[in-house]
């Protein structure tokens, strides 16, 4: 890979949506001059797409073939769920990688398993209610009624199989790629004391050699309640 060759921003979704969740913050970032592409992952391009085989490794190889066809220096950035993939990436492909932005998710443990309720008969997760959501601590702060209207719209119906099996990971030198962690519904200054001490889905982020953490005070969306500043902060990673 020419690390001389123009700088490319890979976007990888959370659940349920698609490249199209990106459009507005891709809409800055192009203007900044950066080159962009987002990703959406097996089984999630359409309503209609079939997902009853749809496995962890194809969400996985989706990412490391963008990661592999760019020409100059990847970032990844990664939203919510995407970080569990965002990490076997870089497992995977750590020296490809320039920089990791975590956006309101971070690293994953070896063995991790996003959804082990999950039954076993499940083919399919559906977007849940708004209400759901926020129970879960997915915070709709900064999403107007248009772009809830677009979410529940365009929301694809997410893949069972990757969210049932565990994450495989055997290189720490992933931990050693420059990381950024937006923060947006918990403050960076919180998200440092769960790190601190081990708090859950936060433990992994004490093993990152070189990680910043920014505060982007709005929902788990960022991509659509602030997208330029969402894109400045993505950016300012690459200057």
């Amino acid at each position: 890979m020419n690390k001389n060759e123009a700088p490319t921003a890979i976007l990888v979704p959370g659940y349920w949506l698609g490249g199209w969740a990106w459009e507005n913050v891709t809409k800055h970032l192009a203007a900044g001059g950066l080159s962009t592409r987002a990703i959406t992952l097996p089984g999630l391009e359409s309503p209609a797409t079939p997902r009853n085989d749809i496995r962890l490794a194809d969400h996985v190889d989706a990412i490391v073939n963008a990661v592999s066809a760019a020409v100059g220096p990847v970032t990844l950035v990664a939203h919510s769920g995407a970080g569990a993939l965002a990490t076997v990436v870089l497992d995977r492909l750590p020296e490809a990688v320039s920089r990791v932005v975590y956006v309101e998710c971070g690293p994953d443990a070896d063995g991790a398993v996003a959804r082990p309720d999950l039954d076993e008969t499940a083919t399919e997760v559906p977007l849940p209610t708004w209400q759901e959501l926020e129970a879960g601590g997915a915070s709709l702060a900064g999403l107007d009624e248009d772009m809830l209207q677009r979410f529940q719209t365009q929301a694809v119906t997410h893949p069972a199989g990757p969210l049932r099996e565990p994450v495989q990971l055997s290189n720490p030198n992933r931990n050693h790629v420059p990381a950024t962690v937006v923060c947006c519904s918990f403050p960076s200054a919180m998200v440092r004391q769960m790190v601190a001490s081990g708090t859950g889905m936060f433990a992994p982020m004490a093993d990152l050699t070189n990680v910043d953490y920014v505060d982007l005070p709005t929902g788990h969306w960022p991509m659509w309640s602030e997208p330029q500043a969402l894109a400045e902060v993505i950016l300012k990673t690459i200057e």
